[in-house]
Order: C-alpha cells, then structure tokens, then sequence
C-alpha cells in the first residue's frame, strides 16, 4: 500500500472532534520467534464536529479495534488520538461507546442502567430525572422504564444503551456494529431510530459496521479499510441528501456508490487473496 493511503486528505466542516493520526496497533507473539501480529498501520483519518462517520472494511481488519482505540479502552502502539483536541490516554466521559451486546446492567431497570453515568458523575436527582425522562422519550421506552433487561427485547436493549451513552452528552458517541446481532425488521427500526436521534442531537458518531447498505443511510463520510493489516484505503464523502430512509437503497445515485464500496471491497479481498 502506498504511503498517501495512511493520511486520507479530508474536506472539514470544521477542526475535527476526533483525530487519529499514523495509529498502528502490534500484537506481540506468545513465543520470543513469533512476530505477533499487526492490526492496523499507521491510520490516519478524522472525524470532523457533528458528522456522522462510519467505518466499513473486511472482516478482522481492525474496524473495531480503532473503535476501542479512541475510546480508550487499548492504547497504540504507535501514532495518537484526539478527542476535542486532547490526546486519549484512557476511557473518559467524553466519549459514548455502545457495544453489540448491549452491556446494560442486569440488575438494574430501564431508568437506572440510563441514570447510572449521570449518579456517578454526582448530578443532583431533579437534573438526573430531567435528564432519563428526555432520553426515555426520545428512544420510546417510557411505558418500560421499569423493566429489566431480561424483560426487554434486542431493539429494546439497544435503545437503553443508546439512552445510556447520550445521557452522559459525551463529545463523541462510538458505536462498534451495535445493530448486528438484530434481525432485519429491527435493525431497520434501529436505524430509523438513530437517524431521528442524530437529527435531534447533532452528537459528532463514529459507526462500525460491515453492512454498505447501512454505512450510505447513515453516513457522511464512510472509511474503506483494508485488510491484514488494516490502512484507510479510501474515504469516501456520501452525496446523497438527508432525510434518508430504506427507500433509497435501490436509487441509481445510492447504487453507484454501494457498486464503488464493493468494488473497493472486493479488490481488497482479491488481492489478499492473491
């Protein structure tokens, strides 16, 4: 891979809320003969205020390592991170994560897994309530703000821990493939959902996600990686307007770019495969 694919040249709205700049990520063998394994090489790329980003890629090419990356959950071995401009040395409120498997708190109801950031950040109890109830409103889960998760359904437990991390207002929402382990009509659902919450909120995201359907309805700008190790092999700015919905997915404007994604794709795989 050619060096200019580490350092995408991106078009801002304005100073990025998130940066990553040459970030690679080495594990080292369990014996001192193995050379271990390389995740990512020096990725570059930036996540301008506002925007939602996604990143699409083969699968292990390091998509959600970079996640954990910027959410402070693993450090670099080379390269930096930037949140607001600082850079990250571990996990802070500044950013949201939500996971594919939901990580709610079983023990707790619908109300207290959304209220548990806001109890430790020692908010007093009208904020914390005027808070969860927003956020219960927003993600539609009034009628079951006492339920526990065992009582709740996937979509369900998705939208608590999208409450969750919004209720925190973190600088940036990091969000690992959260909608893959929904079936279809949920995950269309889900969607939807997000897209009326962004609108909402203006939260800057970082999505991802191997679904290229997904990456277009969602996305701004959508990152191609490569694979074994992962690079930024194109970044790509999304044209077609907002609002959008699954209507749109068999439009010739919204097929051209699915086609180039794919054919990004498929280059990758041949190569690595070659």
């Amino acid at each position: 891979m050619s060096e200019t694919l580490a350092r995408p040249v991106s078009v801002l709205n304005g100073p990025p809320r998130l940066r990553a700049v040459n970030v690679s990520l080495h594990y080292p063998g369990h014996r001192k003969s193995d050379v271990g394994v390389t995740a990512l090489d020096r990725v570059s790329l930036d996540v301008p205020d506002q925007e939602f980003v996604v990143i699409v890629g083969p699968s292990g090419c390091g998509k959600s390592s970079l996640l954990y990356l910027a959410a402070g959950l693993q450090m670099p071995t080379d390269g930096e991170i930037y949140v607001g401009g600082n850079p990250v040395r571990g996990s802070g409120a500044d950013r949201g994560m939500v996971f594919q498997s939901y990580t709610l708190f079983p023990w707790l109801t619908v109300r207290q897994n959304i209220e548990f950031g806001l109890k430790l950040r020692k908010l007093g109890e009208p904020e914390r309530r005027e808070i969860v109830e927003h956020f219960l409103d927003e993600v539609g889960l009034r009628k079951f703000e006492n339920h526990l998760p065992k009582q709740l359904s996937g979509g369900m437990k998705q939208r608590v821990a999208l409450a969750r991390a919004l209720a925190n207002d973190p600088q940036i929402l990091l969000m690992d493939e959260p909608f893959g382990a929904l079936d279809s009509q949920t995950r269309s659902s889900m969607q939807k959902l997000l897209l009326r919450v962004w609108e909402h909120t203006k939260k800057t995201v970082l999505f991802v996600t191997h679904d290229i359907d997904e990456a277009i309805l969602l996305g701004d700008r959508i990152y191609v990686m490569t694979a074994h190790p992962g690079r930024i092999q194109e970044e790509i700015t999304v044209p077609i307007p907002r609002p959008r919905d699954l209507s749109m997915v068999m439009e010739p404007e919204f097929l051209t770019l699915k086609r180039r994604i794919l054919g990004l794709l498929h280059r990758e795989r041949d190569e690595d495969e070659g």
